[in-house]
């Protein structure tokens, strides 16, 4: 069970970082909309336990961020509208953002920013000077070097996510994720998350790959 008044205090303390000397309403509602959002019914995978583990490894990697305040702003925001059946959840929650922020008290600059990272989360794949951009995604992919249970329970909650697409239609589209992310140069561009998530999560996309080529993933 995730911890609401722990995640408050830390929405609070990145929304006050990026603010700066710069006064702003009230953080807590705007902490208690994301917070809804990420309980939302069609969540199985993209909940509150998601958004703690990402916080949780940008904790880890921030000092790989030229802002890492920001970074975790885009955290919050960049799972925010989710519907599974939908494409275009990343720029919802990029507009979102674009909305919410300004009015929250973060600069002009920095809602920019956070925007940008939070469309970055489509491709996963930061330039080699993107600090910012380069935390973020290592946050976001570090599931999938879980240990073998927790990536099992991982790829069960994303199937759960996806209950309404039939398991061969779920299969294929599943198998074209994993091998474009196996097709990436690295899944991970901070020195931690090479050195610390890089073979553990090749091998969990392999064995889940070859999983579904033997049909034995994506029932239902």
């Amino acid at each position: 069970m995730a911890d609401l008044d722990a995640l408050r205090s830390r929405w609070t303390r990145a929304l006050e970082g990026a603010r700066g000397a710069s006064a702003g309403p009230d953080p807590a509602p705007y902490a208690d909309n994301l917070l809804a959002r990420w309980q939302e019914p069609q969540r199985r995978y993209h909940t509150l336990a998601h958004l703690t583990a990402v916080l949780d490894h940008i904790d880890v990697l921030e000092k790989y961020a030229d802002d890492p305040d920001v970074v975790r702003l885009a955290a919050w925001f960049h799972d925010a509208v989710y519907l599974p059946d939908r494409s275009e959840n990343e720029e919802r929650s990029a507009r979102l953002a674009e909305r919410a922020l300004p009015e929250a008290g973060v600069p002009e600059e920095k809602t920019a920013e956070v925007a940008r990272l939070v469309r970055l989360t489509v491709t996963h794949d930061p330039a080699d000077d993107d600090r910012d951009g380069q935390v973020l995604c290592d946050a976001d992919l570090a599931v999938l070097a879980s240990p073998p249970s927790a990536y099992a329970a991982y790829t069960t909650a994303v199937r759960e996510e996806y209950h309404f697409v039939p398991n061969d239609a779920f299969r294929e589209g599943r198998s074209q994720i994993l091998r474009q992310l196996l097709d990436l140069p690295r899944l991970f561009r901070t020195p931690y998350g090479r050195a610390e998530w890089e073979a553990t999560a090749r091998y969990n996309l392999a064995a889940e790959l070859e999983m579904l080529s033997l049909g034995e993933g994506g029932e239902s």
